[in-house]
């Protein structure tokens, strides 16, 4: 891998005009922006946009395109990505400091969405 391939921005899918439009989603946004690695729960977001979980789910699948679950994990691990540029951290720091519980998930996130292990990665960066 050249080293320039490790610095490839995570892109976070969906429909970021409907944050701008829906102010339920507006608001969700705003508190994961703000509190992205505390954890947060579906009810937790569906209390910011003032709807019922499970209506919040389908309201937010079908407006941005993805189930929020994913859209917080893809955000957690932007923000691992940017960790692991700027600063040598451990990856158990790096985890928990975006807010996974715990290393195997991490993991898999990690590689889900930049098809490589978090130490990969991080080698690519810091060679």
């Amino acid at each position: 891998m050249k080293h320039s391939e490790a610095h490839v921005p995570l892109s976070i899918p969906g429909n970021d005009r409907a944050f701008m439009y829906y102010p339920p989603l507006k608001r969700v946004r705003e508190f994961v922006e703000t509190n992205w690695s505390e954890p947060i729960s579906l009810a937790d977001a569906a209390g910011v946009a003032a709807m019922e979980a499970s209506y919040f789910s389908t309201f937010f699948h079908s407006k941005i395109g993805i189930p929020f679950s994913d859209w917080l994990r893809r955000i957690r691990v932007s923000k691992a990505i940017d960790m692991i540029q700027q600063e040598d951290h451990s990856i158990c720091e790096v985890a928990f400091a975006v807010g996974f519980n715990d290393l195997r998930t991490f993991g898999r996130a990690f590689k889900r969405y930049t098809n490589r292990t978090p130490m990969n990665y991080k080698k690519a960066c810091r060679p």
